[in-house]
């Protein structure tokens, strides 16, 4: 089996949008997805280097999790060895993501209660909102 690799963090912010765009405009990331505001949550950009990706995530007075880094991600080969390895580290079972967060099957924690996800998939074939219109253009073309 590989080494796990860490390929995504995630943090809070109360603007989103302009903490994407410094990302952007400093460090030239791109944008592999944004999600749209709904009436539960806020409007989510998810920026990449084409190796890492940063999920800017939109921080609620009234949430839990607080601003700053929230959780960070790793691709693994086998989540059910993973598990069974952090069971035996001592920690809780890593628990199942919902559906709706199609980028990591599940959600641990280390010993102090830091988050993590981990998934054998992850955003796999990381694509720009700039790849995907394109690809959707040629699709329907």
């Amino acid at each position: 089996m590989g080494r796990p690799t860490i390929r995504h963090i995630a943090i809070m912010t109360r603007d989103p949008d302009k903490v994407a765009a410094f990302y952007q405009d400093v460090f030239k990331m791109d944008v592999a997805h944004k999600a749209e505001a709904t009436k539960t949550e806020g409007k989510a950009w998810f920026l990449t280097d084409g190796y890492l990706s940063l999920a800017i995530l939109p921080h609620r007075l009234d949430g839990e999790a607080a601003c700053g880094i929230n959780h960070f991600g790793f691709t693994v080969d086998d989540t059910a060895d993973i598990s069974q390895q952090l069971v035996e580290a001592g920690v809780e079972e890593p628990k199942k993501r919902p559906a709706t967060r199609p980028y990591a099957e599940y959600r641990g924690c280390d010993p102090e209660g830091n988050w993590f996800d981990i998934s054998e998939h992850g955003f796999d074939d990381v694509e720009t909102e700039d790849q995907r219109v394109q690809r959707k253009k040629l699709v329907t073309t």
